[in-house]
C-alpha cells in the first residue's frame, strides 16, 4: 500500500512513503537546481583533453563555496569527491582521479548540491574533444530516453509510464537500458521514495501526484545492460565493457504535467551532439 504524506509534517528520512511538496517547496528546488545547472554549464568549456577529472572536482567545489551551496556527495557514506566522473565504460559513480581525460572520451559529470536544505540533482553528458560516431549517437540516443521519460510526467499516470517510454526508444535504437541503477525522490533527502525505473510496462509503478519531486536519470548502453560494481565499492561499470551514457534531470510534478528543475540557464545541457538529428 503506497501512502502519500505532506512533505511539511514528514519525518526527514527515507521511510518508503512518498511526499508531496508545497510550492514554497518548489521554490527551494528551483534555487538549488540553478546552482548546479550552473556549474553544469560553467563545466561545457573547462572538459578538454589533458584535464584531470581530479580538476573538475575541484572546480565544482569551489563553485559550491562560492554560490553557498554544499556538495552532496562529498562524505556521503564514506565518498569522498565532491561530484561523480564517469568516463566511457563506467555507468556511474565514477571517482574523480589525477586520471587526464583524452581526445575522444565521454564522461558523465553527476553534481549534487544543496542549498538551503534543498538538494539539486543532475548529471549531463561531456564529449572530450572529437568524438567518434557512435559515441555521438549514444549520446543523442540517451539524451532523447530521458526527455521523453518526462513527457510521461503527469498526473494520474503512473511512474512506470517513464520506464516504458525509456525503453521503447532505447531498445528501438538497438541500445539497452541499465536496470541496477534508477531515479529516486529528492527534495529535503537526497534519497527519497519513489524509485523510478527506466524500463517497465506503463501501468506499472506508482501513481504520479502534484507535488512529487524525483530524478529521472536513465543509464544507457551500446552493448548489453549487465553492469558490476569494482572492488572500491562506488565505482560502476558496464560488464561487456560497452560504451554507456546518462542524462539526469530533477522534475516536480504539477497539475497539469512537470516542472523541470534542472534546466541549463545556458541551453548547454546537451554540449556537442545535434538534438533532433
Amino acid at each position: 500500500m503506497v501512502t502519500y504524506l505532506d512533505a511539511e509534517t514528514a519525518p526527514l528520512r527515507n521511510t518508503g512513503q512518498i511526499r508531496l511538496y508545497n510550492a514554497e517547496a518548489f521554490e527551494g528546488m528551483r534555487k538549488a537546481c540553478q546552482v548546479t545547472a550552473r556549474c553544469l554549464d560553467e563545466l561545457v568549456s573547462f572538459v578538454k583533453p589533458g584535464v584531470t577529472t581530479l580538476e573538475i572536482d575541484r572546480f565544482a567545489f569551489e563553485f559550491g563555496m562560492d554560490n553557498g551551496a554544499l556538495p552532496a556527495t562529498l562524505n556521503y557514506r564514506g565518498y569522498t569527491r565532491s561530484v561523480c566522473t564517469s568516463i566511457n565504460h563506467v555507468v556511474c559513480h565514477g571517482i574523480p582521479d589525477d586520471k587526464p581525460l583524452r581526445e575522444g572520451d565521454i564522461v558523465n559529470i553527476d553534481v549534487t548540491y544543496i542549498v538551503d536544505g534543498w538538494h539539486g540533482d543532475s548529471s549531463r553528458m561531456y564529449p572530450v574533444g572529437q568524438i567518434k560516431r557512435a559515441a555521438e549517437r549514444l549520446l543523442e540516443v540517451t539524451h532523447e530516453c530521458l526527455m521523453r521519460g518526462i513527457a510521461a510526467v503527469k498526473p494520474g499516470a503512473r511512474t512506470g509510464a517513464i520506464g516504458a517510454a525509456i525503453q521503447a526508444y532505447a531498445e528501438a535504437e538497438r541500445c539497452s537500458v541499465v536496470r541496477d541503477f534508477c531515479g529516486h525522490g529528492v527534495g529535503r533527502l537526497f534519497h527519497d521514495a519513489p524509485n523510478i525505473l527506466h524500463y517497465g510496462h506503463a501501468n506499472e509503478g506508482v501513481e504520479m501526484r502534484p507535488g512529487m519531486i524525483f530524478t529521472i536519470e536513465p543509464m544507457i548502453n551500446l552493448g548489453k545492460p549487465h553492469v558490476k560494481v569494482l572492488s572500491d565499492g562506488w565505482t560502476a561499470v558496464t560488464r561487456d565493457r560497452s560504451l554507456t551514457a546518462q542524462y539526469e534531470h530533477a522534475v516536480g510534478v504539477t497539475e497539469t504535467g512537470c516542472e523541470v528543475f534542472t534546466l541549463s540557464p545556458a541551453g548547454l545541457f546537451a554540449p556537442g551532439i545535434t538534438i533532433g538529428k
